[in-house]
């Protein structure tokens, strides 16, 4: 089926550019990207939803710093051995 479409003209070169160093027609790499832009959209719309387990709580428990990895590592080490 024959149809026109517009392009931004960089994305026109780019396009152009791809196809001859893939030995391919302009026609191919433009069907190759939408089928590849369509089957990753119905992926995405396929993909059960996730579901995070949350615990009510009084925050951080004393001496947890989130922004010192360090010491939150010995904290967690310090629990294993528990």
């Amino acid at each position: 089926m024959r149809t026109t479409i517009r392009l931004d003209e960089q994305l026109l070169t780019e396009t152009k550019k791809y196809a001859v160093a893939t030995g391919q027609s302009m026609t191919a790499v433009i069907e190759d990207a939408l089928r590849q832009m369509l089957t990753k959209s119905k992926q995405l719309a396929e993909r059960p939803p996730v579901y995070l387990t949350t615990v009510d709580g009084n925050g951080l428990q004393p001496g947890v710093d989130l922004d010192d990895s360090a010491a939150l590592l010995e904290l967690m080490e310090a629990d294993d051995t528990l």
